[in-house]
C-alpha cells in the first residue's frame, strides 16, 4: 500500500476518520518471569534484541523489522547499519592521521622555527585599530593546527573520496540482495493513484487514454509556473542564508575589535573567542532556518499540485536538500575558500560595508574550518539526539494526558448504555509505553491511539545525508569527522529503533526496492567532495607551499616561516611600525614569481587529484557489479522458470480448449 492513495487516506484527509493505523502486537516489554524467545510476540522480540541499548553489539534483525514494519522502514535501517559499519575503517584511518599530527607537533621544523623566533617577526595588525603582535605568540595555536594541516590529510582526502565511491557501490549490491530476498527487486508502482489532496483540489478532469476513466487533472503549464515560483522561493531563502552569513562575519570582526581594545585578560584570545561564538551563533541560525524552510517547502510543494505521492515526495526532498545543502555548508565553504582571500595588503586593505575584510586568524584558516565543522557537525548531532530522546517522550506524555480523560468519559457513556459486557470482552492489556504497569485496561486500538503518529523517514535520511556531506566534502580539514559520525550513528540506530517500537503507532508497511532519490543525492555529494578536497588541499592547507619550498631549497624546511611572510610596503611603514604579513609579495605589494609558480602547481594538483580519484572510482564502479553474481543467477533462474511455466500454461490451454476437443470427436 502506498501512502497517499485514494481510499482510507482520502477519508482521513476529509476528516471522516481521525486516525487509521495497524495495531501493535501487544506490549513491547517481555513478560516476567522470562519465557522462551519463540513464545514472545514480534514487537517484544524487536524491543529485546534491537531497540534495547544492551543490543548495541548485535546485528540488526532486518527480516524481523521487515515483517513488522514493512520493506521501506527495514531498508532504511539496513542502509543506516551498513553506512555505520563502513564508518569504522574510515574512523580508524582518520584517527591515525590525527595522531600523525601529534607526532608532527614535536618534530615539525617550521613549528620549531616559529616558537623559537621570539621577537624576530613583528606581525601587522589583524584589524584597522588593532596593534602589532609577535608571531611567536601563536606557537601553541600553530602546533595545534598541525593536527589538521599535514601531509596525512592529502592521503586521507583521497582515501575518503574512494571510500565514498566504494561504499555506494557495495550498498547497491547489499540493496539488490535484500530486495531480492524480500521479493521487491522488480516491484514497481506502475499506475500510482492520485493523491487525495490533488483529487480534491484539481480544477478539471480528463479522460485517461489507458483506462478510459475520468481522472482529476491540473494543467502542466500552471504546474510549471508554480514550480518555478517555488524555486524562486528557494533562491530568496538562500539569499537570507547569505545575509545571515554576512551578519555573522561582521559580528566576528566587531567582537574581535571590542575584545582586543578592552582591558581584560581575554585580549590575547579575541580572535578565538569571536570565532567560537560566531560558530555557535551560526549553528543556532542554521537550525532556526531549517525549521522555517521545512515548513515553507511543505506549503510550496502542496501548492504545486503534484499528481502522485511519489512525485510530491521527490520534489519536496529536492527543495529541502538544496536549501539545507547551502544552509549547512555555506559557512564552512566561506572559511575554506573565501576567508582571507580578498584582504589586500598593508596600506591597501579591501573593505566590506566600511569594515576591513575578514582575515584568517593567527593560526590560519584550516584550524578555523576544523573548529567550525566540530561545532556545527557535532553540535547538530548532540541537539538532534537530545531532541529525538526527549521530544517523543514529552509528546507521548502530553497526548496521554489530554486523551485519557476523554477515553474515560467515552467508556462511561458506553457503560451507561448497557454495553459494558461487550466492551469488557474487547479490552486488552494497556502497556504504559515501557513501564509495563497495567493501571487501567483499554482496548488495543485506544492504547495505540495514545502513541505518536509516525512522521516518516524524511528527516532521518536528511540528517544522515547532511552528515555524509560533512565527512566527505570537508574531511581534509577534519579527519576525526568519521569517528564522530560513527559514535552518533550508533546512538541514532537505537534511538530510532526505540521510537518505532515503543513510541510510534505502527506504520502501514510500504514496499520499495531501494532508498529512492537519496542514492543520486549521495552520489552527487561524492562528486562534490572530490573537487572540494582537491581545492582545500591546494589552496587552504600548507601542504603544497611546504612541498614547493622543500624542492626549491635544500630539500628541507629551514627558513620556511620567513618564506611565507611578506614585508609591509614602505608607504605603510612610514605611518606604522614595519611589520610582516602572510603572503608572497614584494615590498611594493606586487606578487612575487613564487606566487605564480605556486598557483600553477595548485591548479595542476587540483586537475591531477580529481582525475586520479575519478579514474580509480570509475574502475571500482566497473569492477564491482551492482548485483552480486549469486543474486543475478537467482533472478535469471526465476525468469527462466516463469517463462517455462507460462509456456506450459499456454500448451495446457491449447490442449484443453473447446475447439480442440470438438475437432477431435466424430459425429454419431
Amino acid at each position: 500500500m502506498k501512502h497517499g492513495e485514494v481510499g482510507i487516506d482520502r477519508l482521513l484527509s476529509e476528516g471522516v476518520f481521525t486516525a487509521a493505523y495497524p495495531l501493535h502486537e501487544g506490549g513491547f516489554q517481555p513478560p516476567s518471569p522470562p519465557v522462551p524467545p519463540q513464545s514472545l510476540a514480534l514487537r517484544q522480540i524487536l524491543y529485546s534484541h534491537w531497540a534495547n541499548w544492551s543490543s548495541w553489539r548485535s546485528y540488526q534483525p532486518l527480516d524481523h523489522i521487515r515483517e513488522y514494519f514493512g520493506e521501506k522502514i527495514a531498508l532504511y535501517f539496513a542502509w543506516l547499519g551498513f553506512y555505520t559499519g563502513w564508518l569504522l575503517p574510515a574512523s580508524l584511518v582518520g584517527i591515525m592521521v590525527f595522531l600523525f599530527g601529534f607526532w608532527l607537533m614535536a618534530t615539525d621544523v617550521p613549528a620549531q622555527e616559529l616558537c623559537n623566533s621570539t621577537d624576530s617577526f613583528t606581525m601587522c595588525p589583524l584589524c584597522n585599530i588593532c596593534s602589532t603582535w609577535k608571531y611567536s605568540e601563536i606557537c601553541t595555536t600553530f602546533k595545534v593546527g598541525l593536527l589538521f594541516d599535514n601531509g596525512g590529510t592529502v592521503f586521507f582526502s583521497a582515501f575518503m573520496s574512494l571510500w565514498a565511491v566504494t561504499f555506494l557501490e557495495f550498498w547497491k549490491r547489499t540493496c539488490s540482495s535484500l530486495s531480492h530476498r524480500w521479493d521487491c527487486s522488480e516491484f514497481q508502482d506502475i499506475e500510482e493513484r492520485p493523491r487525495p489532496e490533488f483529487t480534491a483540489m484539481a480544477p478539471m478532469t480528463i479522460r485517461n487514454p489507458v483506462t478510459g476513466a475520468e481522472e482529476p487533472y491540473f494543467p502542466k503549464n500552471k504546474r510549471i509556473n508554480r514550480t518555478l515560483t517555488g524555486f524562486m522561493a528557494i533562491i530568496i531563502m538562500v539569499a537570507v542564508v547569505l545575509l545571515f552569513l554576512i551578519a555573522i562575519i561582521l559580528y566576528r570582526t566587531i567582537l574581535s575589535i571590542v575584545i582586543d581594545k578592552s582591558d581584560t585578560p581575554l585580549t590575547g584570545f579575541a580572535s578565538r573567542i569571536a570565532s567560537i561564538t560566531g560558530s555557535v551563533l551560526n549553528l543556532l541560525v542554521i537550525l532556526m532556518l531549517s525549521k522555517v524552510y521545512t515548513s515553507l517547502a511543505h506549503i510550496l510543494t502542496r501548492w504545486e499540485m503534484h499528481r502522485t505521492q511519489s512525485k510530491y515526495e521527490d520534489m519536496y526532498i529536492l527543495k529541502v536538500f538544496i536549501f539545507q545543502f547551502i544552509n549547512f555548508y555555506s559557512s564552512p565553504v566561506y572559511i575554506a575558500f573565501f576567508k582571507g582571500r580578498f584582504v589586500g595588503y598593508p596600506g591597501n586593505y579591501n573593505t566590506l560595508l566600511g569594515i576591513r575584510n575578514e582575515d584568517c586568524g593567527a593560526g590560519g584558516c584550516l584550524i578555523e574550518l576544523a573548529q567550525e565543522l566540530l561545532i556545527i557537525m557535532v553540535g547538530k548531532q548532540l541537539i538532534n539526539n537530545i531532541q529525538e530522546f526527549l521530544l517523543p517522550k514529552l509528546k507521548s506524555w502530553w497526548q496521554k494526558r489530554n486523551r485519557s480523560p476523554r477515553l474515560k468519559e467515552q467508556k462511561g457513556e458506553k457503560d451507561e448504555e448497557g454495553k459494558g459486557e461487550k466492551d469488557e470482552e474487547q479490552k486488552g492489556e494497556k502497556d504504559e509505553e515501557g513501564k509495563g504497569d497495567e493501571e487501567e485496561e483499554v482496548c488495543p486500538w485506544e492504547a495505540d491511539y495514545q502513541l505518536l503518529v509516525c512522521e516518516g523517514l524524511f528527516s532521518e535520511y536528511l540528517e544522515m545525508v547532511i552528515q555524509f556531506g560533512f565527512i566527505t566534502i570537508f574531511v581534509a580539514a577534519f579527519p576525526l569527522a568519521p569517528f564522530f559520525a560513527l559514535i552518533n550513528n550508533w546512538v541514532e540506530i537505537r534511538l530510532d529503533a526505540q521510537k518505532f517500537v515503543t513510541e510510534y503507532r505502527r506504520p502501514v508497511g510500504e514496499r520499495v526496492q531501494d532508498i529512492g532519490i537519496w542514492l543520486p543525492i549521495l552520489q552527487l555529494i561524492t562528486h562534490v567532495a572530490v573537487f572540494s578536497n582537491a581545492f582545500l588541499i591546494a589552496f587552504t592547507s600548507s601542504f603544497l607551499p611546504r612541498l614547493y619550498y622543500r624542492n626549491t631549497r635544500d630539500s628541507n624546511l629551514n627558513g620556511f616561516i620567513n618564506f611565507t611572510l611578506a614585508t609591509s610596503p614602505s608607504n605603510f611603514s612610514q605611518q606604522h611600525t614595519r611589520c610582516r604579513y602572510l603572503d608572497l609579495r614584494d615590498e611594493e605589494g606586487h606578487y612575487l614569481p613564487e606566487y605564480y609558480h605556486l598557483l600553477a602547481i595548485r591548479l595542476a594538483f587540483v586537475i591531477v587529484f580529481e582525475h586520479v580519484v575519478f579514474f580509480i572510482g570509475r574502475m571500482i564502479d566497473l569492477i564491482v557489479p551492482d548485483v552480486p553474481e549469486d543474486v543475478e543467477i537467482k533472478i535469471k533462474r526465476e525468469h527462466y522458470l516463469a517463462k517455462e511455466a507460462l509456456a506450459e500454461n499456454q500448451v495446457q490451454k491449447t490442449c484443453f480448449s473447446p475447439a480442440v476437443a470438438t475437432g477431435g470427436s466424430t459425429p454419431a
